[in-house]
């Protein structure tokens, strides 16, 4: 495995898909109703309420905290229903998704114009994923309840590349 940093985006440009990867570092949680938003304040002229640039985004709704721990189960959200905001949230400077299953040909040809990543997170292992989660903080949306935008600091959370910056997929290419 290879340990990269959301400090250092311009070094995943090396990673190939299929390759697992610990990423530690800032990431944002997003799921549907966050992405509509984000996409109505681009489309209106607004500004976004996180500074999306250079940044990660997680498609997922953690779970209310346990006790003794930050966060609760964390696992990830199907990607394809984001499909239609993705390009335009690569578009704001995203440079990489987390989630799980396929995604659609534009998006691939969109992680590929804009140099960015999809990375596939380990799917029903929401509750084994939470150690690897230091740090919880509100970052958006709080209406949304669990599907509020929260920044989570990570350590060595465990991916893998489903989508490399090439545009070549664990699906379709290997």
């Amino acid at each position: 495995m290879v340990r990269i940093s959301t400090d250092n985006t311009k070094a995943w440009l090396e990673l190939k898909a299929g390759q697992q990867v610990l990423l530690s570092g800032i990431i944002y949680t997003a799921r549907d109703q966050a992405h509509k938003r984000f996409a109505d304040a681009v489309k209106s002229g607004g500004s976004l309420p996180v500074n999306l640039k250079g940044k990660v985004i997680y498609y997922c709704g953690p779970a209310k905290p346990q006790k003794g721990r930050v966060i609760g189960s964390c696992g990830p959200t199907t990607s394809a229903r984001m499909d239609r905001y993705t390009p335009l949230m690569l578009s704001q400077g995203v440079k990489a998704l987390i989630g799980k299953g396929r995604r659609s040909k534009q998006v691939r040809l969109s992680l590929k114009r804009h140099k960015a990543l999809y990375f596939l997170a380990l799917a029903g292992c929401g509750a084994l994923l939470v150690k690897n989660v230091l740090r919880r903080k509100l970052a958006a949306f709080k209406d949304l309840g669990p599907e509020a935008v929260y920044e989570l600091e990570i350590k060595d959370f465990p991916l893998i590349v489903g989508i490399d910056s090439w545009g070549r997929s664990i699906y379709e290419d290997l």
